[in-house]
């Protein structure tokens, strides 16, 4: 079996040759590793030519601002982070819930904590009170590093026994980030590292009222992403910009592992709220030469002048939901470049995906990747032209997960000969998969992952609603969005201001992301004759946009209230 270099090696060398890569490539041998010790700063930051080279790159374009640092100083500066951390009480196997933006901690304090042994909860900084509690809870926090913005969220919490750091100033409760930079600038660590001790734990979406949680290892991210690195074709030296926020597993994927496994720069364009044309300056002006983002982002790319700059870009890559044929025809004439769909989960790294130098056929998100030995089979496990993607575990894909975590250590559901992704492609003659759905419901809006289940167990506690079902309705920009057909109690009335009551219920609830946009009072529910709703059913009237369907009914969404963009912007309280 290969080293790590290896391996990493002969997909540089077949960058553009899919037969090639995917016939010779070899995941490197589960031996110890520690990707931020033995890959980060044994060879990005302790080889001559690349210490030097800028590792990260942080633009603020709204402040005038440009942060760039170097392997060398990334390297020196989490192993700094690391000796702090370990002399608060973070110890190998403790789990750290990060809780940063995109700010230069945010990569220190992950290459810390991989140091130490420690294991990662990433999150979003967008989440509501109730949904930290729950990732302190069942993510068995130890430890909070957060920003100066989200301490007050965790007023009211149980915290007591878990230890605290600010990236801001020292505050009751929370010791001071920058502390850390009067530690020593070595690390020694207390023990080897194994392959498959835990290193990540993801909160991802699925069909239950709770999240699951998702677990990766030293070798499954850190060396699975050997995947995406191919997948988006990245170079030693290459200026990667990846849209995309942090605590989502693209995040990890794309702005993390892939351009480091390759020793390219990672440039991060901060803005909020987000501009097209902000974005392409700052690709332009930083000689950007590979660009990953959501299909979200390239639909509002694409209504830019994109022919007003000149770029350095070399590859163009798209994920997160289907790419419209549109955005690749749009690209390809303004800079005769072919934007590259790529497929995988919070459970994988990339997966199925167009690669370098091969022909993309519009709607299809490309071959398996190499390493990984994608299947489409139908509810019998038998080869299927329709079906659900499965991976063969005889030969495990170093990239996949160990197991869904139950919240005490327990893994389940990535054991076995299959692992099934729960999602639906169809399989051409040349082998190229095209997506079809998910098999349980689940769909993606503007690139996040959205539960029905979860969104409609907050509308059953408003006192109004009887039953609810949510599906995707389409959306020009957004490609989906969530809308709730409700029905509600006996002696309720729809209208506008139960609509409105509705809609601030639910917003007070749910995640910025998840909030639903969209929400139609009916009369009943489609079901079938065991009783359970047939979303299928709902789907099938967004998509082809029927109004004369028995089930249809008084439709109205958060753009008709002002009210609603007024409640935004009074301050919270804390």
């Amino acid at each position: 079996m290969p080293s790590f270099r290896e391996a990493r090696d002969l997909l540089l060398a077949h960058r553009t040759d899919y037969a090639a890569a995917y016939a010779d490539f070899r995941w490197p041998e589960s031996v110890p590793f520690n990707w931020a010790l033995d890959w980060f700063d044994a060879e990005l930051a302790g080889n001559l030519e690349s210490r030097a080279r800028t590792a990260l790159r942080i633009v603020e374009p709204a402040a005038s601002t440009d942060l760039a640092l170097t392997f060398g100083e990334i390297s020196r500066r989490s192993s700094q982070v690391a000796n702090h951390l370990r002399r608060l009480g973070l110890r190998r196997g403790d789990h750290l819930l990060l809780l940063l933006g995109n700010v230069p901690a945010l990569w220190e304090t992950m290459l810390a904590a991989m140091k130490l042994g420690a294991v990662i909860i990433p999150a979003t900084t967008l989440l509501t009170a109730e949904e930290l509690a729950d990732r302190l809870e069942r993510g068995r926090a130890r430890m909070i590093v957060a920003g100066p913005e989200q301490v007050g969220r965790f007023a009211g919490l149980d915290t007591a026994e878990v230890l605290r750091v600010v990236t801001g100033p020292a505050t009751e409760g929370w010791t001071a980030y920058e502390a850390a930079f009067t530690e020593s600038e070595s690390f020694a660590p207390d023990a080897a590292t194994q392959a498959d001790d835990p290193l990540l734990l993801y909160f991802t979406s699925g069909t239950t009222a709770k999240p699951k949680l998702v677990r990766h290892s030293h070798r499954s991210y850190p060396v699975g992403a050997l995947s995406t690195m191919y997948w988006l074709g990245l170079q030693p030296g290459d200026v990667h910009c990846n849209v995309s926020s942090p605590g989502w597993a693209k995040h990890a994927w794309s702005s993390f592992f892939a351009p480091w496994n390759a020793g390219a720069t990672i440039l991060v364009i901060n803005q909020a709220p987000f501009n097209a044309r902000v974005l392409l300056d700052a690709v332009a002006d930083h000689g950007a030469t590979t660009l990953c983002a959501p299909p979200t982002v390239w639909r509002l790319v694409i209504q830019e002048d994109l022919t007003a700059r000149k770029l350095a870009l070399r590859e163009v890559c798209a994920a997160g939901e289907p790419l419209n044929p549109e955005i690749i025809e749009r690209v390809g004439e303004a800079w005769g470049l072919t934007v590259r769909d790529g497929y995988g989960q919070t459970e994988t790294t990339a997966l199925v995906a167009n690669t370098p130098g091969q022909p993309v056929h519009p709607g299809s998100m490309g071959r398996p990747l190499p390493g990984y030995r994608a299947r489409v089979l139908d509810l019998d496990g038998q080869p299927a032209s329709e079906g659900e993607v499965c991976l063969a575990l005889d030969e495990r894909p170093a990239g996949l997960m160990q197991g869904y975590d139950d919240g005490a250590g327990r893994l389940s559901g990535a054991e076995g000969a299959l692992y099934r992704t729960g999602d639906v492609a169809f399989l051409d003659s040349d082998g190229r998969f095209t997506f079809v759905g998910r098999a349980d419901d689940v769909f993606k809006s503007s690139g996040y992952r959205i539960s029905p289940f979860e969104l409609e167990s907050v509308l059953i506690e408003h006192p109004a609603v009887a039953e609810a079902a949510v599906v995707p309705a389409p959306d020009p920009i957004r490609h989906t969005i969530p809308k709730a057909y409700v029905t509600l109690v006996g002696a309720a009335e729809g209208g506008r201001e139960t609509a409105l009551d509705v809609f601030r219920f639910t917003n007070a609830r749910l995640a910025p992301f998840k909030r639903l946009r969209g929400l139609e009072f009916v009369a009943e529910l489609p079901k079938t004759i065991s009783g359970k709703i047939r979303r299928v059913q709902l789907r099938r009237l967004e998509h082809e946009s029927r109004t004369d369907d028995p089930f249809r009914g008084e439709a109205f969404t958060q753009a008709d209230f002002p009210e609603l963009r007024q409640d935004e912007r009074k301050p919270e309280q804390g």
